[in-house]
């Protein structure tokens, strides 16, 4: 059974923010959007819209693609 892309996308992005040194609170004030919203995506329990994924790529400072990578 393939594990559900919400939840591989939640452990990159939740990779992605550590890698950063940045706390949810952090990265949610940077990025504008709610710190309860991005626990959930960390959690897989979110279904992400491809514009939130396009400001959090942007957050980091990726590509969309890169953003994307090994999920």
């Amino acid at each position: 059974m393939v594990e559900d892309v919400r939840v591989r996308f939640g452990r990159r992005f939740r990779k992605l923010r550590k890698q950063h040194g940045w706390t949810q609170v952090q990265l949610a004030e940077k990025l504008g959007l709610d710190r309860s919203y991005l626990a959930d995506v960390e959690r897989g329990k979110r279904n992400i819209s491809i514009v939130n994924m396009e400001i959090i790529a942007q957050g980091f400072g990726v590509s969309l693609s890169r953003l994307l990578t090994k999920v």
